[in-house]
């Protein structure tokens, strides 16, 4: 098992990895709208926050060595469901493969953000 570390996307809240490789697979933890260069949350907005939630994923990705095309699997949460068609937009910008997803309604998520996503990746 490899340890994925990238300075490009927030850095582990608690004691756990950005991602881990084992066998060819990457699995992320959940990235939430952490801004990396300012460790600040973005704004208050399910579109931006989702971007940011995005793009973090795919610094941990590239630091994996691989890509959104090689996304086998998603979970995304949010804390409110009626904010699934503004998230999805954003998703589908990103994951042009259509991967296998879940996604879920949660009560609260870290530092209350709108949303997180984890994936399951090839490399």
């Amino acid at each position: 098992m490899n340890v994925i570390s990238t300075e490009k996307a927030p850095k582990a809240i608690g004691s756990y990895s950005q991602a881990m490789e084992c066998n060819g697979f990457i699995f992320t933890s959940g990235q939430i709208p952490i801004n990396p260069e300012t460790n600040e949350i973005e704004d208050n907005d399910i579109t931006i926050q989702a971007c940011r939630v995005f793009q973090n994923v795919g610094h941990v990705l590239e630091a994996s060595g691989t890509s959104f095309s090689k996304v086998l699997k998603t979970t995304c949460f949010l804390a409110d469901m009626a904010d699934f068609a503004k998230f999805n937009e954003e998703y589908e910008k990103y994951f042009i493969s259509k991967p296998a997803r879940s996604c879920v309604a949660v009560k609260t998520l870290p530092k209350n953000v709108l949303c997180e996503v984890e994936v399951i990746a090839v490399k």
